[in-house]
């Protein structure tokens, strides 16, 4: 019986491995994302000068909207690898991996949405003509709701780890 709950133990625990494939997966998106940032940031180089200024902060909003998400997709792939799949090799090239937890990358990918959502709320802002007030109370209020769940994340992230409370460990 022994024998079983080891075996058991080892192909849950080799399970993490499976996790890589996602893991690639995502550092492919964010290849095709770059290149899509490409486009967008030579579409903005070409077209600056005939362009006004609320044209010009939409397209750079554009651009720091790309740049949020790439961002969240690294910090997706790099945590969730040193967390939940294997410790990096060279720790001293790295050293500040190991300071995201799960609980700490929950947060920051709340704050990021929160951020690229602030970012779409100010363009939809920006070009009030081209929606209707339900639109704009729709978006505010969706944006609203991440604030809203991402304080909610902090506040259950800090009361785990209050001291006294017990930890579980790291996988």
């Amino acid at each position: 019986m022994k024998r079983l709950e080891i075996f058991v133990e080892s192909v849950i625990l080799a399970s993490r491995w499976l996790l890589v494939a996602f893991y690639i997966g995502l550092s492919l998106a964010l290849a095709f994302y770059a290149v899509s940032f490409g486009f967008k940031l030579w579409d903005f180089a070409s077209h600056m000068i005939g362009m006004d200024e609320t044209e010009t902060i939409l397209k750079i909003l554009g651009l720091i909207d790309a740049a949020l998400i790439a961002s969240l997709v690294v910090m997706v792939i790099i945590s969730g690898y040193e967390n939940f799949v294997s410790r990096f090799d060279n720790e001293d090239d790295v050293h500040w991996l190991g300071q995201i937890d799960a609980g700490s990358l929950k947060i920051k990918v709340a704050s990021t949405i929160v951020a690229i959502s602030s970012i779409h709320l100010l363009q939809i802002f920006l070009n009030v003509p081209q929606y209707t007030d339900n639109q704009i109370m729709w978006y505010t209020i969706l944006h609203l709701t991440f604030i809203v769940s991402a304080l909610f994340l902090a506040l259950i992230d800090r009361i785990s780890k209050k001291p006294g409370k017990a930890k579980r460990p790291d996988i």
